[in-house]
This record gives structure tokens, sequence and C-alpha cells, in this order.
């Protein structure tokens, strides 16, 4: 994998991204001079209209990222990657329609991007017709070795089994007399040099997966394949690395404050995040304001009830504050303010409410509580104040997610669908810890063009 402002994307991904970016410039430019030769116009220096070009390429590529052109599914199917391509092409045509209109100046005339869209759909789909499952397959992937063979040697061997997996083991060697869970473990002793085994198997990482790492950690035999030039890396950097994600089965205090991360603080980013709250928020209350009054005046005539309803949540450093949405349940839906998780189709729930959440329109107006302050677009979601004190009692590190303000959407809410018990509170909590831990622009950025796969295809709402 490759680290991108903090964040790991793997190998394949990042050479299909750039195939289909060339893929997109091409088709542009092809568009602009079909068009030039219908009409008997010259064609110049072609970094002459260099803008129209990126803002088309760029456009069409951060819908296919929405839309999860390059998700696992992608990778390993040509025909679902096919179906999320012609998607993504239409959303980006969309979004490069509202930039013509804004900046024609740096946008392709309506004929170009007609054409652009035509040739463009034909080599993004031609590119996966032809190259089938290429970026999916074994080409791609690592050769690990894993030094240890007990039951968290066995958490990466079922890591394996996931389909597309970026790596494949090579090989589990026993470091010690007790019994292995993996049963195609070498022991150590069987192999008189261990760094020499590790370069005639190819390997390009070891990952030091023991049990008990307390006085048993091999430090000579790590050194040594060090100084071979292949990459040595415990079990929790790696499953982080992996699953995008802290494993709180693996980590410890100290790895959490000696590792890289938690400068979600710094003064740029934390400047850059802010002004994006602010103009955003009050870009889309501004454009979404006769929706939101629509939608207040249809929940009013659809059941009893005020339209919106405020609620205490805990933010930033466990502070509480009040956020505002549009109500899509019963009023009488908390006996006594006692908090209750959801559930899949809760009987709570309106008729009304159903497809406002469904369609994410009843968190409209929190861009309100983002534009005072008290939230953010992207971070952790916040909770009651009842459910933060039972799973700080049972959830280690759970705290720490309060570190970073709340958001409307995060990587938690992307990549985990939506949970209402202490094992999905416990995965979500994972996803938390990654994103307060990697956080950059960057990594907003993903979130927030992936955010319309959760809307496209209601992933996570209830």
């Amino acid at each position: 994998m490759v680290r991108i402002f903090k964040h790991y994307v793997p190998h394949a991904v990042l050479l299909l991204g750039l195939l289909d970016f060339i893929l997109l410039i091409c088709s542009a430019e092809a568009a602009w001079v079909i068009r030039a030769h219908q009409i008997g116009m010259d064609v110049d220096y072609v970094l002459n209209r260099a803008g129209p070009l990126l803002t088309f390429a760029i456009s069409l590529q951060a819908a296919m990222v929405g839309v999860g052109v390059y998700s696992t599914e992608s990778l390993q199917s040509p025909r679902f990657s096919i179906a999320r391509v012609m998607v993504a092409v239409s959303l980006g045509i969309i979004l490069y329609s509202v930039l013509y209109f804004l900046l024609p100046t740096i946008t392709l005339w309506r004929s170009n991007t007609l054409y652009a869209m035509v040739i463009a759909t034909a080599a993004l789909i031609g590119a996966r017709l032809l190259l089938g499952t290429m970026f999916g397959g074994e080409v791609f992937r690592r050769r690990i070795i894993i030094l240890g063979a007990g039951e968290r040697a066995d958490r990466i061997r079922q890591l394996e089994k996931r389909p597309g997996a970026s790596f494949f083991v090579v090989s589990y060697i026993k470091m010690s007399d007790a019994e292995p869970v993996v049963a195609e473990a070498i022991p150590r002793n069987a192999i008189h040099n261990l760094a020499d085994y590790v370069v005639r198997l190819g390997a390009s990482e070891v990952i030091l997966a023991l049990q008990e790492r307390r006085n048993a950690v091999p430090m000579e035999d790590l050194l040594r394949i060090k100084t071979t030039g292949v990459h040595v890396n415990d079990l929790s950097t790696f499953l982080e690395r992996e699953t995008g994600r802290i494993d709180l089965d693996s980590v410890n205090p100290s790895w959490l404050i000696f590792s890289d991360g938690f400068s979600s603080g710094r003064r740029l980013s934390s400047f850059a995040k802010r002004l994006f709250d602010v103009v955003v928020s009050a870009l889309l209350l501004v454009l979404t304001a006769p929706l939101i009054a629509i939608a207040a005046l249809a929940v009013k005539l659809d059941s009893k009830g005020p339209a919106l309803y405020r609620q205490q949540r805990v933010g930033l450093y466990g502070e509480e504050f009040w956020i505002t949405k549009l109500r899509t349940m019963r009023t009488d839906a908390e006996v006594d303010g006692q908090a209750v998780w959801a559930e899949k189709d809760d009987p709570r729930i309106t008729r009304l409410g159903y497809w406002l959440r469904k369609l994410r329109i009843d968190e409209l107006p929190q861009c309100w509580v983002v534009l005072k302050g008290d939230m953010s677009f992207v971070g952790p979601r916040p909770e009651r104040m009842q459910f933060v004190k039972e799973l700080e009692k049972d959830l280690r590190f759970y705290a720490e997610r309060h570190m970073v303000k709340p958001g409307i959407t995060g990587w938690a809410q992307i990549n985990y669908p939506y949970g209402a018990s202490l094992e999905d509170a416990r995965h979500k909590l994972e996803y938390d810890l990654y994103y307060a831990k990697n956080y950059t622009p960057f990594l907003d950025l993903l979130i927030l063009l992936q955010t319309m796969r959760v809307i496209l295809w209601h992933d996570g709402a209830r």
C-alpha cells in the first residue's frame, strides 16, 4: 500500500486511478479535437486548454471515488465496476454542468462535453473489460511472512481470506513451544538463517504476531531482516493499514502514544477544516432552506408533534451541545426521556420519517450546528450522554473519540453499517480512532466523496 497524507491506498487502486485519470484527459482532448474539426477550427497547443481538460477529469474522477468505483467489489467484478462507472459518469457530468454555469472559462463547451462523456464512458468500460480482474488479482498482492502461530497469527490468516486482500502469507513461523493455532507453521529452530529465509521467499514484509511480546521479541532476527531491506511491522500497525481501523484487541496505550498520528490540532489543518465548515454550511442552509421548509411542513401534516426536534449530544472534549434535526420518529419514541438504541425497521419511525432518513434530508438542519461550530461536516457520530457513559465503561479508549469534533458524516459511517449494539459500537469506535489518529484534509475529502455512495445506496441509514 502507498501512504498518502497518512491514509493508506492500495497499489492497485492508485494505479487504476491514474489510468482512469489519463483516459479522462485523453477523452476530453479527443472530444475537443473532433468538435474543432467539425466546425473547421484550428487545433492549437493542448496546454492552452489544460483548464477545461483537468476540470473534466477531476469532476468525473471525484464522482467515481464517491460511488465506489475503486471499492473491493469493483476490483473483483468487472460487471459491478462497469455499472458503477456508468453511474459515476452520469453524476460527474451533472457536477461538470454546474461548473459550466459557474466557471465557463475553465470548462468544455456543451457540445464538447457530450462527446467527452461518450468517449470517456467507452474508454473506462473498455479498460475494465480488457484488464478484467487484474487489479484485484495476485499480481498486486504483497508477499508477507508471519512470526507467530497463535491466535494473533490466525487473525491475519482470516484476513487473508477476505475478498480483495492486498497480501498473501507465504510462511508462518512458530516462535515458541506453545501449541500452534496455525497448524502449517514452521518451527523457528528448523530455519538456520531467518533473514536469508525471508529473502529467498521473496517476502516484502514481516509481521510480528506473537501472543506474548514481553521478553520474547526476537530482536536479533528482526534486526537482520530489517537490514536486508524487508519491512518489519507489529500486528497493530499492520491491521490499521489493512483494515482502516484501530484494532482494539491488539492495540495498547503505549502503541497509541508513540505511533505517528493524532495531529488534528495542527493550526493549518484546523483552520482549513473550520473554513470549509463555515462556507459550505452557510451555502447549504441558503440553498436548501426551501427544501427544509417543505419537509418541515410535511412532517407536521404526517404526524402529531413539532417538525424539528432538539437533543443533547456529546461533542468535543466530552462537552454536551444541542443538535437540531427534522423529526422522523413519533413523539412518544422515548419513554420518560430514556435513550433507546435504534433498531432495524424501527417501529417508532414515521412513514415520512423513513424517507427523510433514506434521503438524509433530516440531517440538513444540522448545517446550523456546523455553522455555530459545535459540529463539523466530518467526524465521529455524536452520541447521547447516557450511551457515552455506558460505552466508556465497556470499551477502552472510547473517550478518545471525543478528541475531535463530531460530524454529520464520518469514517465509521461510510465503512460500517448502522448498528445498535455494544459490538457495533466497538467496531465503529475502531474506525473513529483511525480517523482521530490519521486525520488530514485529504481524508475528510475522501469521506465526503464516499458519502455519496452511502446516500445513493442507502448504506447505514436507520
